[in-house]
């Protein structure tokens, strides 16, 4: 059995899109950005949300064309080419996989830190075995995941706007290539890396179109689970990078828990770190349940090796690619640094994008009915996506175009097998 069932409205969409976006981004990623970027962190953070607003609107008007499951990976591949799909859903899975390794390590750094790795090896798991128990279970934990950290996100605003005490923290973001803790140190293209950092924190609403044959109605649920999902997100983010920012200034860059540390009281500063820690859950697991959907759009059209396509007839869940997404994380939990984690995934996710823009400029080019996305924003996103990819950190970059050609290469043989 391959196929899923629809089982998820607007509310569930909505709540397994926010539960990706409001996760470990939302507490991690405040640090290395200021780092990068400086004085210009607010220019970084606007460039970012400008850059996931354009994301969303192509990624909305696709879903409405094509409301099945893979994201850009299937509008690639029916609007573009086979290879334009496969490059996308190849780059998804290993940015993704990449966050999910980092987001996991971020949460285990908020419970455990001595044993950060361990944490996480056990969070993914745990994760992955709720998402075998269906969809609606992921719907679920992601809305009480959701809610308890809005909770808590919105008292640590009051507790900035009050004006009471705070106490920054210290940690290690050497890995973006400046002096550990320097404001500014990314040099004068530091705020546009710091863009391509910040992305990392918006990119959840792909986890809502990758879930296109599990939503009811799909051509009206996920443009509007896209758009005010982003809405919610892109107001708490400025909110939050303000207060972090004006907060903590010159200590920003090198705190490890930047929200956490906004909080002077003990006690509420450790309830701000276990709600860190279950917002990065909430996070993993609605990317978890966008990975497996991938790999099993992708095992259809045997770009991937078949048995992923396997869905169970109990749970109509993909329950082999859900394994084996999150054995893969769980490798990568154990051997790699979170922050190299990030900046890597930022790079593979903005190419898949990329190929989402494509995928809209040319549905546009055939003139269907029922398009209302202005030509000029899919122009835009995939520019602003090429630019800031252009910025990360040159490691990443060639890393990425390394593993795409070897992706490539394997994806021959898997079918010159068959």
């Amino acid at each position: 059995m391959t196929q899923l069932e629809r089982r998820i409205g607007v509310p569930g969409a909505i709540a397994i899109g926010l539960g990706a976006m409001i996760g470990a981004g939302l507490f991690f990623v405040w640090a290395p950005a200021a780092a990068l970027a400086g004085p210009w962190l607010p220019a970084s953070i606007a460039l970012a949300a400008a850059i996931a607003v354009l994301n969303a609107l192509s990624t909305a008007q696709l879903a409405m064309e094509h409301p099945v499951s893979g994201g850009a990976y299937a509008y690639g591949r029916a609007e573009v080419g086979e290879r334009v799909g496969f490059a996308a859903g190849w780059m998804f899975l290993t940015g993704k996989t990449a966050s999910a390794a980092a987001i996991a390590v971020i949460a285990g750094q908020h419970l455990w830190p001595e044993h950060a790795s361990w944490v996480a090896a056990a969070a993914v798991a745990a994760l992955a075995g709720l998402n075998m128990l269906g969809v609606r279970v992921t719907a679920w934990v992601s809305t009480g995941i959701v809610a308890i950290v809005l909770v808590v996100v919105l008292a640590v605003l009051g507790w900035v706007a009050l004006g009471l005490p705070f106490a920054p923290g210290a940690g290690d973001f050497a890995y973006i290539g400046g002096a550990e803790g320097t404001p500014g140190s990314g040099g004068p293209l530091g705020w546009l890396t710091a863009a391509g950092m910040l992305f990392f924190a918006f990119a959840g609403y792909a986890r809502m179109a990758t879930l296109g044959e599990e939503v009811r109605d799909p051509r009206r649920t996920l443009p509007i689970a896209i758009v005010l999902g982003l809405a919610v997100v892109l107001a708490l983010y400025v909110a939050v990078g303000w207060a972090t920012s004006a907060r903590l200034g010159p200590a920003l860059p090198s705190s490890t828990t930047p929200l956490a540390d906004l909080v002077g009281n003990p006690v509420l500063h450790a309830i701000v770190l276990g709600a860190g820690a279950l917002a990065c859950l909430g996070s993993l697991m609605g990317i978890l349940a966008g990975l497996s959907r991938t790999s099993l759009a992708m095992a259809r059209h045997r770009d991937l090796p078949g048995p992923l396509s396997h869905v169970a007839a109990r749970t109509r869940t993909p329950v082999i690619a859900e394994a084996a997404v999150a054995l893969v994380a769980i490798v990568a939990a154990l051997l790699l640094p979170a922050g190299s984690l990030v900046a890597f995934s930022s790079t593979c996710v903005l190419a898949y994008y990329a190929v989402a823009h494509l995928s809209a400029i040319r549905m546009r080019a055939t003139s269907r009915a029922g398009m209302w996305l202005p030509a000029w924003i899919p122009w835009l996103g995939a520019f602003a996506c090429l630019v800031v990819v252009l910025t990360l950190p040159w490691q990443g970059v060639l890393g990425a175009a390394a593993w795409l050609m070897l992706g490539l290469a394997a994806r021959a043989v898997l079918r010159g097998r068959g």
